[in-house]
């Protein structure tokens, strides 16, 4: 009687609360199904930020009834009542996460800072609850031994992911180890979101003033122009502001002719973080480092790197490392000549230094010139935003068959912001949305970078996705085009490639959608897409002269590709020094860490070239340090770039890019099937081989053709 009693209690109460967090979900419009066109849209124009805290307790108590009715029904556990059911829960969470994190990336303020503070503790906790829920393991589990037969492969593939997830993140455990792993996460999530504010604190903070206009010489007319419009921002009149980002730092570095100058940009740069002030971050890292040595030694992993990269194609530190290792010296070899060109032409000139890591794009660009008499800025005069933009939509259009076509009928979260429809040229079916915030401001984090709003699936309806690109371009004059340099074109295709992976999907179940892949694997939809941009297809009809209008002449195509392979020892080393010490760091297990002391010794041992430092240093290293996100995993760049150098090679072995055949291939293994089956699997079926490490050495210019 007492038993029955107690269950119809229950039954109240969880009727009660369903009532009320449908009434509440009503109430708070960050929690609102999305409504309108497209399958819905977020409501951007109406959201309250202090409805967040309030909010995230109503969406996690939805999806808390919503598991616990998973977990403690009484039916035997199949596929349908237990990894469907889970496929089911959280919309409410999602929506409400989706939008919370567009405004901490794009939107950030005090208020918000403060918000993030007290709700990513929150998630933290939560997420650890549904992990560490004994009673819906045992069901996960239960359904993961049972025979899978009756599975189709994407089915198992789903199976096999909740599996993995739940068991490496602790589920196996018994409840002491568990209490001890949630601590952890609680205390992780605290410290990623300080440490992911003090970087953007020193990075919309901290700049460095010109009052001298001669202090610009060398610098284009858009970049002092961004520089003046940069100080306006700030409330400073007849100055120049070089602001502490990348976009802003390295074109200075590169065409600035005053060297104390370029000495003092770079240090504001590199020693982000790193300052010994309250944005300082040194004393977290060691903190980050312990609590994630800790939990691995928990979960019976010998270190954090040997957890992170349990599932991944890498499989192993050991493999990862031995990536790395092979290619730092033919890197770091050729970075010796590069700085022996240099230092020609600054002997040659009588500017009387030796070359120093501030001077090594500035003199870069003088070899450049010498060499293959390539100036960057007669490139840049060609690669104007908007006409890049069209050419990647050319280039989705003809390898992917989409469509895009700029819509007004929608919110944005900021006047920066168009949103453009996707749709299927084959079927004219609509594919997705993709929202394009592509300008610098304060609040943004820095970068550049995709996000997936919506997941496509098929399993709770067509449901098609939403994917946005966010870059960090610097404004110029109004009505003016915003002019960018190869490096961030190249940038631009790699991230737009994340969009398409999203935008591609064809799969049954949000989870396996887009880019939900191995981290060491989904960079290589975006790698490959680089690739592209040096097509004559692309520059021949959309790098158009800025104020002629005229295209990019054959003679200065000629010249690009002559120089593809020029300054690759300063971009492998800058980033192989990064990923090296991301994973030795990794390694190093629970041992007492001095960030600064750590990284300095380890690229000492490395033999790092003295010209250049980290792309990014520890104390700023968001990658590692803002979430687990690329802990241990910052090799994944590499890995992946094996496999795009590997697989570009398919279109020039072809009929070249635009090969329709390969075209297909790429989008029927890679593209569009996400997470639906081993990673390695979808590379063989759309290469037919395994990939080579000698693409990316000959890509590189480290090895001849």
């Amino acid at each position: 009687m007492k038993f029955a009693f107690w269950m119809i209690f229950l039954l109240i109460m969880n009727i009660s609360c369903m009532t009320k967090t449908d009434q509440a979900t009503k109430e708070f419009t960050v929690l609102k199904k999305w409504e309108g066109p497209y399958g819905g849209v977020p409501a951007f124009d109406k959201i309250d930020i202090q409805e967040f805290i309030p909010a995230t307790e109503v969406a996690l108590r939805e999806k808390a009834l919503e598991i616990d009715s998973i977990a403690h029904q009484s039916e035997k556990p199949s596929f349908a009542n237990t990894i469907e059911a889970l496929e089911k829960t959280g919309s409410t969470f999602k929506r409400l996460q989706a939008v919370f994190y567009i405004w901490t990336s794009n939107m950030a303020s005090d208020e918000l800072d403060s918000i993030q503070q007290i709700l990513e503790p929150r998630f933290a906790g939560f997420n650890d609850s549904v992990i560490q829920n004994k009673a819906l393991f045992d069901r996960i589990e239960a359904v993961y031994k049972a025979d899978q037969s009756n599975l189709n492969p994407e089915q198992k593939r789903l199976l096999w992911r909740y599996y993995t997830n739940f068991s490496l993140a602790g589920a196996k455990l018994d409840e002491e180890s568990k209490k001890k792993v949630a601590e952890i996460n609680q205390k992780l999530a605290g410290l990623f979101t300080k440490f992911s504010q003090n970087q953007l604190a020193d990075e919309s903070e901290k700049y460095v003033e010109i009052s001298d206009e001669k202090d610009l010489d060398g610098l284009p007319e858009n970049m002092k122009e961004a520089a003046a419009k940069a100080a306006e921002a700030k409330g400073k009149k007849g100055v120049w502001l070089i602001s502490n980002t990348r976009s802003a730092v390295e074109p200075f570095l590169s065409f600035a002719h005053n060297r104390s100058l370029r000495e003092k940009v770079w240090r504001m740069f590199i020693n982000r973080g790193d300052n010994g002030d309250q944005n300082d971050n040194n004393a977290i890292i060691p903190q980050i480092l312990k609590l994630r040595a800790q939990r691995a030694k928990i979960m019976g992993y010998e270190t954090h790197a040997h957890l992170r990269l349990a599932d991944k194609m890498a499989k192993t530190p050991e493999n990862a490392l031995s990536l790395l290792e092979s290619v730092w010296p033919f890197a770091t070899q050729r970075v010796k000549e590069e700085v022996a060109d240099m230092q020609k032409i600054a002997d040659q000139n009588k500017d009387n230094i030796q070359i120093e890591a501030w001077d090594y794009r500035y003199y870069a660009e003088k070899v450049r010139k010498a060499k293959y008499d390539l100036d960057q800025n007669e490139v840049k005069q060609y690669l104007q935003l908007d006409k890049l933009r069209e050419g990647m939509f050319f280039m989705a259009g003809e390898l992917f068959h989409l469509k895009f076509e700029k819509i007004e009928d929608v919110p944005v979260f900021h006047s920066d912001v168009t949103v453009y429809k996707v749709s299927n040229t084959e079927s004219n079916e609509l594919v997705g949305l993709w929202y394009f915030d592509p300008y610098a401001r304060k609040g943004k984090r820095s970068g550049a970078w995709m996000t997936a709003y919506r997941e496509q699936e098929k399993f709770n309806g067509d449901i098609k996705t939403i994917v946005s690109n966010n870059s960090n371009f610097i404004k110029g004059k109004e009505g003016e085009p915003v002019l960018i340099s190869w490096e961030d074109a190249e940038t631009l295709f790699h991230e737009f490639g994340h969009a398409l992976h999203g935008l591609c999907s064809k799969v049954t179940y949000a989870s396996l959608s887009g880019t939900n892949v191995a981290t060491d694997y989904v960079e290589f939809p975006s790698q490959i897409l680089e690739r592209w941009l040096s097509t004559p297809e692309i520059l021949e009809k959309y790098a158009l002269h800025y104020q002629t209008g005229e295209p990019m002449p054959a003679s200065l195509l000629e010249k690009i590709k002559k120089a593809s392979k020029f300054n690759q020892g300063f971009s492998t080393v800058e980033y192989l020094a990064s990923a090296l010490v991301d994973m030795k760091l990794h390694l190093a297990g629970e041992q007492d860490i001095d960030a600064d002391a750590f990284e300095k010794s380890t690229l000492a041992e490395l033999g790092m070239p003295k010209e250049i430092v980290m792309r990014h240093r520890t104390p700023q290293f968001g990658h590692i340090f803002a979430d687990d996100g690329y802990s241990a995993g910052y090799y994944s760049y590499l890995w992946s770039d094996v496999l795009s150098a590997d697989a570009y090679d398919a279109f020039t072995e072809g009929k070249g890019a635009y090969d329709k055949e390969v075209g297909k291939r790429l989008h029927d293994y890679v593209f569009s099937v996400g997470g639906t089956m081993d990673e390695s699997e979808a590379y063989m079926k759309f290469r037919g081989k395994n990939p080579d490490r000698k693409a990316l050495m000959k890509t590189r210019g480290f090895v001849a053709e």
